[in-house]
């Protein structure tokens, strides 16, 4: 199974197919868009979630180690260096493993690959690219990096683009979306943490060959979390699960929606098939209840 994932929603969807296959029979591309360079090394944040999540060491926030401490943040602080995260000790030291992997001339596959390996995790987490290629948010206050967004101005200013670049498609990724029938698209916020992997050169094209399962992020005309809304409008969609099905309607063949919503089959363009089910994931419970409707579905198709 592929999972196209960026932070929080998708990681919750991940903790619960974990427990519904062999993480061997995983795979996860993960959006860089969000990444930034900070106190000299490259933070990641979609995929660090994405790797704690697999090693259950995620921490309640879905950001971060569990339990971590932020002495050396909190040393920055009191010496006048403002950072742009609130980074912890332990999520720092993973960043400057990759970072050292980085300044000797390797790629951003190759520093996660041996990240999982030195967190003996079986799934195979890849990086969409091994670009940098950071999302600007353009906004009445300027143009910015989305953790800008996110963080520093906590996504009050509005928002007129969400610029992703387009970056490389790796071997790795290629191979792995080669290897599969299927893929999911977790319930992240379609524009800036699914999006930035659709531009990856030649990903769409691929996926319009494939066989693909969207869980939708927004509950009638509400984002379960994020920016999504002032995301959504800044492309012209509306704020539903309809704007979601349009946003990927280029190959999508099943929008799941939360069994709340108001969309109905009729809504939809007649080749998107509608599922509802319960989308809101509070814990593991309810991760891996979507996860097995999800299986259920891929099994159906097979």
């Amino acid at each position: 199974m592929l999972l196209l994932s960026g932070g929080t929603g998708s990681p919750k969807l991940l903790a619960g197919l974990l427990l519904c296959c062999s993480s061997a029979d995983v795979s996860v591309i993960a959006n860089t868009g969000d990444d930034i360079w900070i106190s000299g090394n490259l933070v990641c944040p979609d995929l660090d979630t994405i790797i704690y999540t697999a090693s259950g060491i995620v921490s309640e926030r879905w950001w971060g180690v569990k339990g971590d401490t932020f002495r050396t943040h909190e040393k920055l602080a009191s010496l006048g260096l403002e950072e742009a995260l609130a980074i912890g000790d332990h999520d720092r030291a993973i960043h400057i493993f990759r970072s050292d992997f980085l300044r000797r001339g390797t790629t951003l596959t190759d520093a996660t690959r041996a990240i999982c390996a030195s967190l003996e995790l079986s799934a195979k987490i890849l990086p969409m690219t091994n670009d940098f290629v950071p999302t600007t948010i353009v906004t009445d206050k300027g143009e910015m990096h989305i953790q800008d967004f996110l963080v520093k101005y906590q996504q009050v200013p509005s928002v007129s683009q969400v610029r992703c670049q387009a970056g490389k498609m790796t071997k790795e990724v290629q191979t792995a979306l080669e290897e599969c029938r299927s893929v999911v698209i977790g319930p992240s916020n379609p524009i800036s943490s699914i999006g930035p992997i659709l531009n990856v050169h030649g990903m769409r094209q691929i996926l319009k060959d494939r066989f693909i399962i969207a869980v939708s992020p927004i509950i009638r005309s509400e984002p379960i979390s994020g920016p999504a809304r002032k995301f959504m409008q800044s492309r012209g969609l509306p704020v539903s699960s309809l704007g979601v099905a349009e946003f990927y309607s280029s190959f999508l063949d099943v929008l799941i929606v939360d069994h709340r919503d108001d969309i109905f089959q009729s809504d939809l363009p007649s080749d998107i098939r509608l599922f509802r089910a319960d989308t809101i994931m509070y814990g593991i419970q309810q991760s891996k209840k979507l996860a097995t409707e999800i299986v259920r579905i891929l099994a159906r198709q097979s």
